[in-house]
């Protein structure tokens, strides 16, 4: 049977930033209030001339450099994303003619802040079985402009961006295994209403609703027994884990399971004291950055983790 393997990283953060002090003019909230319940300082927000196939596309570029890949040796593309520029065709199918890919699979994954979990999960599938050998799996998001801006429990948590990976067929181990999970019964907790007329729930405009106590609850619960599921699969001990990638959800949820992990948080990748939440781009993101400043190596191996809205939560674990 094939492996996949992860061969390049990239990223892409739009330049503008929003600090914590910037909200304190348009909502009922201070810069110490939201930095102590989040562990956020600050956000990267999306320019009017953006949208979240371009902020892909500038991260998938920087993937396919990493990996000494061409655009036109992609045989599958899987965008993990919330926010797409369209109801249809996807994000990943407009990426697609982005960067002239040519007849290939194409398809976005709507599974909230796991998204790219799953879309790498679904990649490895694809590539253990023979249906691809080289694909493009990224995660994007253009939270911003999903948010309500009089909502000071949603609108200071996420920002935008893009990360990606190529996936390879490989002879080494590269994904040792990915897990996913999904629980409808929590649907009402976290959601975006949606903003076609004759499906509506409330108002005339989409925007994220989210019960913060609540979703921290079963996020701990869930992430800690994902971990135990994902090193037993394995036939892995903890100490075996390198690096812990998480979702940036709360800095709260991450330091649960780095405990969980008898992970010091030296070994946890953080970005979102200077990112926020971004979603589905979130786990990508920070996999690029430590790769990219040296911290990740290869033989490292990687515990990459999230959860969200549906509840929906994932694994994968990776040896880069």
């Amino acid at each position: 049977m094939l492996n996949a393997k992860i061969t390049g990283t990239g990223s892409y953060l739009p330049e503008k930033i929003v600090t914590n002090k910037d909200f304190e003019s348009i909502i009922d909230t201070t810069d110490e209030w939201i930095y102590a319940r989040t562990g956020i300082k600050q956000r990267h927000v999306i320019a009017k001339h953006e949208t979240t196939s371009s902020m892909a596309e500038m991260a998938a570029n920087q993937a396919l450099e990493a990996a000494g890949v061409n655009a036109s040796d992609i045989d599958l593309i899987i965008i993990g994303t919330s926010s797409p520029d369209r109801v249809f065709p996807s994000t990943a199918c407009i990426l697609q003619q982005k960067l002239g890919v040519g007849d290939c699979a194409a398809f976005d994954v709507q599974a909230a802040c796991s998204g790219f979990i799953y879309a790498l999960g679904i990649a490895h599938q694809f590539i253990k079985s023979g249906g691809a050998t080289k694909a493009l799996v990224i995660g994007a998001e253009a939270n911003s402009r999903i948010l309500d801006y009089t909502d000071r429990s949603t609108c200071v948590i996420f920002g935008d961006g893009a990360g990606a990976v190529v996936v390879e067929a490989s002879d080494e181990q590269g994904i040792m295994s990915t897990h996913m999970h999904s629980d409808g019964q929590y649907q009402d907790l976290l959601y975006i209403n949606n903003p076609i007329k004759d499906q509506q729930q409330d108002g005339d405009k989409a925007h994220m609703t989210m019960h913060g106590n609540d979703v921290y609850k079963v996020a701990v619960k869930t992430l800690s027994r994902i971990v135990d599921e994902t090193l037993e699969a394995n036939g892995m001990k903890k100490s075996d884990i390198d690096w812990l990638i998480p979702h940036q959800a709360n800095i709260r949820i991450i330091s649960s399971v780095a405990k969980k992990l008898g992970m010091p948080m030296e070994k946890v990748v953080l970005t979102i004291e200077n990112q926020g939440n971004t979603s589905a781009a979130s786990v990508p993101l920070a996999l690029d950055l430590a790769v990219r400043d040296g911290r990740i190596k290869k033989g490292d191996t990687i515990l990459m983790e999230a959860f969200g809205g549906g509840f929906v939560w994932g694994s994968a674990l990776v040896r880069m």
